[in-house]
């Protein structure tokens, strides 16, 4: 049974960084694309970033392009999203999930990822 936690997240102010990470047990993610989506109050479910099986292809959302980067670590089993220059509006609970079907790209709808992770709390404040 595949099963992804997130962690890493925290109180952090603006301009600061953050790593999140995914780890997986039961279940190997080297030839698995993965992605990270973040829901904050009163938003939609919104995808940040993805990386493909073989890691040479990413995606991020123009929200974080430039700041954030994903990258995996297939002997650690675990993927992760860097972040940098954290702003307020990027407070939010992040999630990582596996995507069953295609490729790592432009639209990541939450309903071709699953399972997920339980989330992991960021907040950008002063």
């Amino acid at each position: 049974q595949l099963q992804l936690v997130e962690s890493g997240g925290g109180l952090v102010q603006p301009g600061g960084s953050l790593r999140l990470s995914c780890a997986a047990s039961g279940f190997t993610l080297d030839n698995i694309v993965i992605g990270w989506f973040r829901l904050a109050p009163g938003k939609e479910r919104e995808g940040v970033s993805c990386i493909s099986q073989s890691g040479v292809s990413t995606f991020y959302a123009d929200s974080v392009k430039g700041r954030f980067t994903i990258s995996r670590d297939n002997a650690k089993n675990t993927v992760y999203l860097q972040m940098s220059s954290l702003k307020p509006e990027d407070t939010a609970v992040y999630f990582c999930a596996v995507k069953r079907w295609g490729a790592c790209g432009a639209p990541m709808s939450p309903r071709a990822y699953n399972p997920w992770g339980q989330g992991t709390q960021v907040t950008v404040s002063s």
